[in-house]
């Protein structure tokens, strides 16, 4: 009885993969978009180096702007021109309006559970609501400006201090230190740092390591069998980085809700977000939900904008005619007896051309955040199919000679143009998306925007910048989430507004 049972087993199976055989075979086969052949197994991955967003703009080069990649088990595509980004990210946004949720949001984000990983659906939609209530919507932003205004000037003082002393200003540690105390009074209604201390450049660092390990390939997550391995140590590296913000985020929540009584009548965004863990349960968000958030807010929120200064800085400090030009116009329409305000800004066509351009050369975020395809489509006659994994290579996009005059120069008159002047980096023009583009678009795009144009407009306005004597300047970069620049900016600042303005 067993034999025949097994026989019959056996026909099955061989029929069912003779009939498989004969129905690809006779079956027209759908062209995928073009790309490298890769390996046995491991796919296209050894092509991708230690800068993938670099080898993916070379390989597109050859093969064109839509590029298929086997990595590992799965499918990739990457678009790697506006009008490719724009297929994806409008045209068939809801083809695409899901992210994958790989080792690094399962061990750094809770499980996916935060509004930068979360399905589409309703609890995503309720994340961004209430983040766009009381912190990044258009009403939120004007609320605490007053904010912002405190913060930059805790951080002008700090660094006339240093400038006093003749002590090199390390930008990217001051800048961190004042945006997580700008959203700290936001989400927590206390600055969470007082003092430029170990705790913040603990703070700082941890920032840097979670965007640094979020971004690698991680082998893992492209051939499953062999994930348990962990052959990178980055899951091992993950848990432990995990386990440090969720101690700090446990501590901030608990500590939030025992001082509830204080904030009576004006509850800030963490109190909104708390009460919303008693709402139905299809929107009912729990703890990790809630810490999840606001890992998204003190680490997105600090590093992406941080990066973006410190690029644009560095690319003055090698090119001193632009400061000099950005300060004259300042000096034209604030002078020198009055801090810059972020009503200044409209009046400042030079300080948004420098931002724009250093959204451009050098994107916070060169590889847009991977989204999957919830089914199969068509782009520019190609298959694409369900659960295909997409790239939109932003770097590229900010480096592509035919969109981009002399794309390697750092070139603000670009955006001084008619035309350039119109354009806009808030997802829109697909010529320059540096928060992405579509439904899931950074949710902090209007907050970034901001930041970037009145910090850097302030540290412009209020100092002179000098490399140390006899030093030059590192333009390498790390690749992460964020692109981090390898060798931090390290200059020397001298005031140049009255004495009283930094009081």
């Amino acid at each position: 009885m067993a034999t025949v049972f097994l026989r019959e087993l056996f026909l099955c199976v061989a029929l069912f993969y003779a009939l498989r055989y004969v129905v690809r075979r006779l079956l027209p086969r759908r062209a995928l978009p073009p790309g490298p052949r890769g390996f046995p197994v491991v796919g296209a991955l050894p092509l991708l180096g230690s800068t993938p967003h670099v080898a993916l703009a070379r390989m597109a080069k050859r093969y064109g702007p839509v590029m298929h990649l086997k990595m590992g088990q799965f499918g990739v595509v990457v678009a790697s021109t506006p009008s490719a980004a724009r297929v994806f990210l409008k045209t068939l946004d809801t083809y695409f309006s899901n992210r994958p949720v790989d080792a690094a949001p399962i061990r750094l984000a809770y499980e996916g559970q935060d509004l930068v990983f979360a399905e589409y659906g309703p609890k995503w939609k309720l994340l961004r609501k209430l983040c766009n209530l009381e912190m990044l919507g258009n009403k939120a932003l004007d609320a605490w400006s007053g904010v912002r205004r405190d913060e930059v000037g805790h951080m002008l003082r700090s660094m006339k201090a240093s400038g006093r002393k003749r002590e090199r200003v390390m930008l990217g540690e001051m800048l961190i230190y004042t945006m997580a105390n700008m959203i700290g009074r936001v989400i927590l209604s206390r600055r969470v740092f007082e003092t430029k201390d170990t705790q913040a450049n603990e703070f700082k660092d941890m920032v840097v390591e979670l965007m640094t390990l979020a971004g690698q390939v991680n082998i893992g997550d492209f051939i499953p069998a062999v994930a348990w391995m962990d052959l990178q140590g980055l899951e091992r590296r993950m848990k432990k980085l995990h386990n440090k913000f969720d101690s700090v985020l446990s501590r901030m929540v608990a500590e939030h809700e025992a001082t509830k009584s204080d904030r009576e009548g004006r509850p800030d965004l963490l109190d909104t977000v708390l009460t919303n863990r008693d709402g139905s349960d299809e929107v009912k968000l729990t703890n990790d939900n809630i810490k999840a958030l606001l890992l998204n807010l003190f680490t997105a929120g600090t590093d992406t904008s941080t990066g973006t200064i410190e690029w644009a800085m560095a690319e003055m400090l090698l090119n001193p005619s632009i400061l000099k030009r950005a300060q004259a116009e300042m000096d034209r329409v604030i002078g020198r007896d009055r801090r810059l305000e972020e009503s200044d800004i409209p009046n400042l066509p030079y300080l948004q051309a420098i931002c724009k351009e250093s959204f451009r050369k050098h994107p916070s975020t060169p590889l847009n955040l991977p989204r999957i395809s919830t089914q199969a489509c068509e782009v520019n006659g190609y298959y694409i199919p369900k659960n295909t994994k997409l790239l939109v290579n932003i770097w590229a996009i900010g480096r592509d000679p035919d969109v981009w005059e002399n794309p390697l120069e750092f070139n603000p008159d670009r955006f001084m143009t008619a035309e350039g002047s119109k354009m806009d980096p808030r997802g829109n023009d697909f010529e320059l998306i540096p928060f992405g583009a579509g439904r899931r678009i950074c949710a902090g795009v209007r907050m970034g925007v901001v930041l970037v144009q009145y910090m850097l407009g302030s540290l412009i306005h209020a100092f002179n910048w000098n490399l140390p004597e006899g030093e030059n300047l590192d333009m390498g970069e790390t690749f992460g989430i964020a692109l981090q620049k390898t060798v931090p900016v390290a200059a020397m600042v001298s005031p140049r507004l009255a004495a009283s303005i930094y009081e």
